[in-house]
């Protein structure tokens, strides 16, 4: 190579390593941007445990009646509470007519062994068997009837107290006013304590008013029977009785057969429903009773988990005193008037007296 060129080559390869070092660096690349915050992952949720949701507990009501629900009587009243529940309330129900009393535990394993779970034994002559079958069927209502509190009732057990002897003091004291021979005659059907409570409390009525009338009390030996009926009701007016009180079902009627054939003026007073058609000219008043209201609020309370109670039927659940009389003198019925008002009000208290009478 010639000098020149050798030279001039040096030159370039000086001005070139100059000229790098003196170009301005190249920018620098932006750092990154800072990442987004992520949150962290949702916590897993524990599932929510499904709501329990109790199934709505179906009553099923059965009442086992001891005589026809034909009577217009005691049974009579007892099936048209039952239909009432059924009517009002929406129960299935069920019912037996004409039970005896061996046969009452029988016909109540039966409708507990088909499902019904409230049994209404409408008779104070199945309250032994009734309490009896509370005790062993614990899942199962009862409903009993009789004439004073149980002792240390089961908890699935409601006892009606059906305290006739409230309503008969006043039919003791409209009798005695009536009479015109100053003797009257009770006509019952078995001597119950119930039977026992109508006849004392009659006669704490005769005595409260201090007059002199004789009280003669028979019992029939059956509710239902009104050929043995009408025979002691023959007997009693034969005597001079003049005023009869029944205390019977289908036995009232032989009982007004009697007042009607009667050569003179013989009055009759009833108990549980209004009898005024069956002898127009000889009816003069009755106990009245309803068991529709009672049986509808306890089975009321049944269903609001209520399983046991005592139920004292009273005039503000179910009992009341027919009035006006019937073929009595206005006197009388104006005297009869604040006896019967203070036997509703309690301002006159009726000893409960069931002692039996020899």
């Amino acid at each position: 190579m010639s000098k020149k060129l050798f030279v001039l080559v040096s030159v370039l390869v000086v001005l070139a390593l100059v000229g790098a070092a003196c170009a301005p660096a190249a920018p620098a690349e932006p750092p990154p941007a800072p990442a987004e915050p992520v949150a962290p992952p949702p916590a897993e949720e524990e599932p929510e445990e499904p709501e329990v949701v109790e199934p709505v507990k179906v009553y099923r009501l059965a009442t086992i009646l001891p005589g026809v629900i034909t009577d217009a009587d005691y049974n009579t009243l007892g099936y048209i509470g039952t239909t009432a529940v059924a009517s009002e309330l929406g129960l299935e129900i069920a019912y037996s007519e004409s039970v005896p009393v061996p046969d009452v535990d029988r016909v109540m394993r039966e409708y507990i062994d088909a499902g019904y779970n409230i049994i209404f034994t409408h008779g104070g002559q199945f309250l032994t068997q009734t309490i009896d079958l509370a005790r062993e069927f614990e899942d199962v209502i009862f409903i009993g009837e009789g004439d004073s509190k149980v002792e240390d009732p089961p908890a699935n057990f409601w006892m009606i107290d059906r305290r006739f002897h409230v309503g008969f003091y006043a039919i003791g004291a409209m009798a005695a006013k009536a009479t015109e021979t100053g003797k009257i005659g009770y006509i019952g059907g078995l001597p119950l304590p119930f039977s026992n409570s109508e006849v004392h409390a009659m006669l704490q009525a005769i005595d409260d008013l201090g007059v002199d009338v004789e009280l003669t009390y028979v019992w029939v030996g059956d509710f239902n029977d009104p050929t043995k009926a009408r025979q002691v009701a023959e007997t009693l007016i034969a005597e001079g009785n003049d005023v009869l009180v029944g205390s019977l079902n289908l036995g009232m009627f032989g009982v007004f057969e009697a007042a009607k054939a009667a050569d003179r003026k013989v009055l009759v007073t009833a108990k549980y429903t209004d009898k005024t058609s069956f002898a127009p000219e000889h009816y003069m008043s009755a106990v009245l009773y309803d068991w529709a209201g009672p049986l509808k609020d306890i089975v009321q309370r049944i269903m609001a988990g209520e399983s046991g109670g005592y139920y004292p039927l009273g005039f503000d659940t179910g009992v009341s005193i027919q009035t006006p009389l019937r073929n009595v003198s206005p006197e009388l019925q104006a005297e009869m008037e604040p006896i019967i008002n203070g036997i509703v009000s309690g301002e006159i208290e009726v000893v409960k007296d069931i002692t039996p009478f020899e």
